[in-house]
């Protein structure tokens, strides 16, 4: 049989109106609820590996800016805990999973603003406000501040392929937002503005230019 995030994978493929309201929160609960059966204690892994990213997948960047973190924090999915605890046949040892405050779940992601300093590609606002929900392990619950390269897209935009054996794909927690760019099961584009990773990215971004 396979896994369960290959399923869920291809659930999400064939789901015909996964970005529709309430489709769309349907499908995602039912991904949320089949994904928490390999969940374990303080993690929300949906990759069984990580792979290293391709910087060519920027293309698939909507926006692309250079500036500052700020106001990170992660966003629980206490609806979903809320409607599992109140299963009558849930037992004692899932419940105390569900009133675990350390207890991460695919369905939570990370939220936080953006201070931009330069547009790259696209069109950005002075603050931007963007989600990430990283297919690959459990967000990190801070982020260091400083200068960061940071690779977006919109929601409805396309993404880039599957890196790894598997990968557990949510709908986007907030359709209106940019989200982090991210292939499945490799890293997010977000880079030290001053790292070799991101001069490598600007001249990607500087040769598709021309």
């Amino acid at each position: 049989m396979p896994p369960y995030s290959s399923i869920l994978t291809l659930f999400y493929r064939l789901a015909p109106m996964r970005h529709s309201k309430g489709y769309g929160s349907f499908f995602r609960w039912i991904a949320v609820a089949a994904a928490t059966l390999t969940a374990f204690p303080g993690s929300a892994h949906a990759c069984r590996t990580s792979v290293s990213p391709k910087f060519e997948d920027v293309s698939f960047a909507d926006v692309v800016v250079i500036g500052r973190v700020n106001n990170y924090r992660i966003i629980r999915d206490e609806v979903f805990r809320k409607r599992m605890r109140a299963s009558p046949n849930l037992s004692a040892q899932m419940r105390k999973m569900y009133e675990d405050p350390k207890q991460g779940f695919i369905s939570d992601y990370a939220r936080f603003d953006i201070q931009v300093e330069q547009v790259l590609i696209g069109q950005a606002r002075r603050k931007l406000s963007v989600t990430w929900d990283n297919s690959t392990f459990a967000e990190p619950n801070q982020m260091t501040s400083g200068r960061y390269l940071i690779a977006l897209r919109r929601p409805s935009s396309a993404s880039p392929p599957l890196r790894g054996p598997s990968a557990t794909i949510l709908a986007s927690p907030d359709p209106n937002a940019l989200t982090l760019l991210q292939a499945p099961c490799s890293r997010a584009f977000i880079y030290d503005a001053e790292s070799e990773e991101a001069r490598t990215l600007q001249t990607i971004l500087h040769a598709q230019q021309k």
